[in-house]
């Protein structure tokens, strides 16, 4: 799935070094961004994703837009294009396996941007309370 960058300028951007510790304070910050019961939630699967598929210590970009309409995006960008996101199908044992599905539950879409050294792999995310309420 490719959806180019929104145009708009970031609400909220920030670089990283993807540890475990960095998980808990994303949340802490887009917390205080906004009431949107899910965006903490997808950035830290995101930011996730990069520790355990490329290793701790990745130097990432998180990156907060709204895009209009009552969408928001949320992007997380990492320096290795050759590793992109595979959704799995997790078992009830497994403990890993299930961060793409659950983004996929929560989002409008998801996709992947790849360039030359980076990827970026995103997510929309439509008002809170109404897909809430909706679902």
């Amino acid at each position: 799935m490719y959806d180019p960058e929104p145009s708009t300028a970031p609400d909220f951007e920030t670089s990283l070094l993807a540890v475990p510790k960095a998980v808990p304070e994303l949340r802490r910050a887009l917390d205080a961004y906004g009431p949107h019961p899910d965006l903490a939630l997808c950035a830290s699967e995101l930011l996730s994703n990069v520790i355990r598929h490329l290793g701790e210590g990745t130097p990432v970009t998180v990156r907060i837009t709204g895009g209009g309409a009552g969408r928001i995006r949320v992007a997380v960008t990492d320096p290795d294009p050759r590793v992109l996101p595979v959704m799995r199908n997790a078992t009830g044992d497994e403990e890993a396996g299930r961060g793409l599905a659950l983004l996929d539950a929560v989002s409008l879409r998801w996709g992947v941007e790849q360039g030359a050294d980076s990827k970026t792999v995103w997510c929309e995310l439509g008002e809170g309370r109404a897909r809430r309420a909706g679902s």
